[in-house]
């Protein structure tokens, strides 16, 4: 994302946030709180390549507000993340730990740097030299990083290991995302996918539609994107295409999803796989489909293409996919959205169940996992349509109404130190 894209992305979120606080009469205390990030850490580091020159890398940290618990969120591995970015993914988080009623606040990190480009001993060392930099915010009752673009599971452990030598022991609740060898949850890796798979569900009775016979478009073949297209394609749905950074594979008569993802193993991409039409990004957008889940970058959906969405619904895997314009653009034409901070909140649903499960050496199955993940996004889903139903309100600014409120209520209940 641009300097530019970044900074418009944190002035819509803040924009957000100001609205819902007036709507509501929110205190005014609280407002100006939530407008601002509580805490901002940029760190600028060195790393030894693997051609033994030393290149500096620039890192972020950022804290949105903890007022409900330890700060929640992932790091980003980008060579187009910015500052502006980062605070307003932290916000967001802050929104999605708030609206799934999580005891966590919001919080994101991110490095500039292109991880397809580097070898994984430079990975290594950058995320432990970055883990090093902001140790000083991090901790199981402090701040909790995550996965997110451009990182997985071995980053994580690198990060838990890093920060444990520090301590002199190992602190396996200090980060979420792990792999299970040391401390992660069973279910993670598919949760933010299982999530989306429930809001596609939920949102697809409240239309009426009946999941054997609808037909789905994904955005996106990342974790998100691609667990959340398989776990569809079990459930009956109709997958008709998917897309990767390069491109889509479309078939009307539905994919091979099987064939699609070996394809994009053995060339980087789902284009070209057996029986499909080649689509590009914008085209995919723009399919004739029941349900379209955009699980790629931010600003997928903006006011140039939002008028040739031909979706019913929109369910947002992807963190802020839709800018304001489009969002009313898409409402006017009555298309359902499941906004970011519901649709994707599995991720850090499982994450609370990982952190607790580190802290307390106590562990859940799979299956125990998921029913409450499935449970907790359910009711979280419900609540959301009601106040939608009840403050005649889209289902984002009723996702903001709830989070917004339970902010504000531990904020002020909390009130100001000193």
């Amino acid at each position: 994302m641009t300097t530019d894209a970044g900074e418009q992305a944190f002035n819509n979120v803040r924009k957000l946030i100001n609205d819902i606080c007036e709507r509501m009469n929110i205190p005014e205390t609280c407002r100006i709180r939530l407008m601002e990030c509580e805490r901002e850490f940029t760190v600028h580091f060195p790393v030894r390549m693997d051609d033994g020159r030393a290149q500096v890398f620039t890192g972020f940290r950022v804290v949105h507000n903890d007022g409900r618990g330890p700060s929640k969120g992932g790091i980003r591995y980008h060579p187009d993340v910015n500052l502006d970015e980062v605070r307003a993914l932290a916000a967001l988080m802050s929104l999605k730990t708030a609206v799934v009623n999580i005891p966590y606040g919001g919080a994101k990190g991110a490095v500039i740097c292109n991880p397809k480009a580097m070898s994984e001993s430079e990975l290594e060392r950058l995320t432990r030299r970055y883990a090093s930099e902001i140790a000083i915010l991090m901790g199981p009752e402090r701040d909790i990083p995550a996965p997110d673009v451009g990182t997985n599971p071995q980053v994580m452990a690198w990060i838990m290991d890093t920060y444990s030598m520090g301590k002199g022991y190992s602190v396996p609740a200090v980060v979420t995302g792990k792999p299970l060898e040391i401390g992660g949850s069973t279910g993670r890796f598919e949760a933010t996918g299982r999530g989306c798979m429930v809001s596609v569900l939920l949102a697809a009775k409240r239309l009426g539609i009946d999941p054997q016979e609808a037909t789905v478009v994904v955005q996106g073949c990342g974790n998100v994107g691609a667990i959340t297209a398989d776990l569809l394609a079990k459930k009956g749905c109709r997958l008709i295409a998917i897309s990767d950074s390069r491109g889509g594979a479309y078939d009307p008569e539905g994919l091979n999803l099987a064939d699609a993802f070996n394809h994009k193993k053995q060339t980087g991409s789902v284009i070209g796989s057996r029986n499909t039409e080649k689509v590009t990004n914008a085209e995919l957008l723009e399919l004739k489909c029941d349900i379209l889940v955009v699980a790629a970058l931010e600003r997928a959906l903006v006011k140039a293409n939002a008028p040739c969405v031909k979706a019913r619904i929109i369910v947002e895997g992807a963190n802020a996919p839709t800018t304001p314009e489009a969002d009313k653009i898409l409402l006017d034409k009555g298309i359902f959205i499941v906004p970011d901070i519901l649709a994707n909140a599995g991720g850090v649903v499982v994450s609370y169940l990982e952190w607790v499960q580190g802290l307390q050496s106590f562990y859940w199955n799979e299956a125990q996992v998921n029913n409450y993940l499935d449970g907790l996004m359910t009711a979280a889903f419900d609540q959301v349509l009601c106040i939608a139903e009840e403050k005649k309100a889209d289902m984002r600014a009723a996702a903001c109404m709830i989070a917004v409120q339970r902010l504000a209520a531990a904020m002020t209940t909390r009130g100001i130190f000193p």
